[in-house]
Formats: structure tokens, C-alpha cells, sequence
């Protein structure tokens, strides 16, 4: 099946995926931080989070059905989950797929979080740090990448990430840095 609206709505829930991811990351990673002071203000944050997180999802899952769907260029099933199998642009598209399955160990380890070990957790939300430069890439070479506005709107959601995960690093630097100073006063 092939319709022009196909198309478009498959470059909308791609660019609405990149929006929602921008603010998820954001606000994991200022969850991660530790520097929310107030429990109901961390709680807030985190449930936002996760409702924008699955909000995120389901645009995600919108778009590559769509994408699939579109008989116009050949994206099989198959592409959706092996990177680098798909018949039109099988290196960009390899990219959202390995960003996908980054996205589906997230997911899946999230909803079993309680029932894993903590650092097992932690360790596959640590794939975010992986997960969200593909994405990116993906985004910014894939087929609205000849519309500026897409590959302005990309290019400032990855300026947005970077400036936070700077941030987060530097918060947590400082942090470090105090406890140790702390501790060494206390050795005195």
C-alpha cells in the first residue's frame, strides 16, 4: 500500500518521536541527578517521565509501522528489529533500527524494573547514553533531512541533549567533589 499520507505521517511521528525523547532524556536526566530536594517534586517529574516515555513509544511504533507499510520504499518487518537489512537506505534506517532495539531493552528492563537487580537496571537505562546519538543520526539522514526545518528542529534537539548531559556530568562532578571535601575534613 502506498499513500502520500503515509508518508507524512510517518515523517510526523518520527519528528514527534525525536521531540518526546529530547524531553524524556532531559528529565531522566535530571531525575539522575539527585538534585530534586523535594520527594513530591521528584515523584511529579518521574511520572511525567515515564507518561511521556510511553507517549514517546507509541509515536515510535506509529512511525515504523507506518514506514513499513509504505510500499513506496522497501522497509520490511524484518528491517524493524535486524539493522542494515532494509532495501532503501540500509544504513540510515540500520541506525533507528539499532536505536529501536537500545529502546527495547530500556522499555522491557523498565517494566520488570522491581523485579531486577538494581545495577541490571541501571546499566541497560545507562544505554540511553548510546541510544539517543544513533537516533539522532538516524534522524538527521534519513528522508526529511532535504527539509531544513526537520534537520534545524534534529540539530536542536541533539544541541538540547548535549547541553544537558553536560550539565548532568557536571553536577555530578561537583557533587563528587564535595563529598570528598567533606570526608577529608572529616579526617582532620
Amino acid at each position: 500500500m502506498s499513500s502520500p499520507w503515509l508518508w507524512y505521517l510517518s515523517r510526523a511521528t518520527g519528528v514527534v518521536s525525536m521531540l518526546l525523547l529530547t524531553v524524556v532524556v532531559l528529565l531522566g536526566l535530571y531525575t539522575g541527578s539527585g538534585r530534586v530536594r523535594h520527594a513530591a517534586t521528584n515523584a511529579t517529574v518521574m511520572v511525567v517521565h515515564r507518561i511521556l516515555a510511553l507517549g514517546m513509544s507509541v509515536f515510535l511504533l506509529a512511525h515504523i509501522v507506518t514506514a513499513v507499510v509504505d510500499s513506496y520504499v522497501d522497509v520490511g518487518w524484518w528491517s524493524t528489529v535486524l539493522p542494515f537489512t532494509s532495501g532503501y537506505e540500509t544504513l540510515w534506517v540500520g541506525f533507528g533500527t539499532i536505536a529501536f532495539d537500545l529502546l527495547l531493552a530500556i522499555v522491557v528492563t523498565s517494566i520488570f524494573r522491581h523485579r531486577l537487580p538494581e545495577r541490571a537496571w541501571k546499566a541497560a537505562h545507562l544505554t540511553t547514553y548510546v541510544m539517543t546519538p544513533i537516533a539522532l543520526v538516524h534522524g538527521l539522514n534519513m528522508g526529511t533531512a532535504s527539509e531544513q526545518v526537520f534537520t534545524y528542529l534534529t540539530a536542536g534537539c541533539a544541541l538540547v541533549l548535549v547541553v544537558g548531559a553536560l550539565l548532568r556530568v557536571g553536577v555530578a562532578s561537583i557533587d563528587t567533589r564535595r563529598r570528598q571535601t567533606i570526608a577529608a575534613q572529616e579526617w582532620s
